[in-house]
């Protein structure tokens, strides 16, 4: 059932695309004398300037907020280091020697 409707949706998508490029030569291109200020702006060049300028500033602002999330989660750590009780420092039992085997594995005779 799924495929029956993605496959007529397909279809009218392409009926659609076939009849917008069908009217596309009927369209008139406007002389840029008659364009208004925005539409002239929109095609030069100033966008993808202030794209790639944008860009520029948003990698610096970005790596410069990484830099201080960096030292403040050092800040912290240190702080917490700081404040973390101390452990205590108990004997470890040896449970080889309490079994009686030696470094061999073999109980002494």
């Amino acid at each position: 059932m799924e495929f029956i409707f993605t496959t007529i949706l397909m279809v009218c998508l392409g009926i659609v695309f076939y009849l917008t490029v069908q009217a596309l030569p009927r369209i008139e291109e406007t002389p840029a004398e008659e364009r208004g200020f925005l539409e002239r702006w929109a095609h030069s060049e100033m966008p993808e300037k202030i794209d790639a300028a944008f860009n520029n500033f948003l990698l610096k602002f970005l790596r410069k907020i990484k830099v201080l999330v960096l030292k403040l989660d050092n800040m912290l750590a240190r702080h917490l280091q700081k404040i973390k009780p101390e452990e205590d420092k108990r004997p470890t039992i040896d449970f080889k020697e309490i079994s009686g085997q030696n470094k061999e594995g073999e109980r002494p005779e």
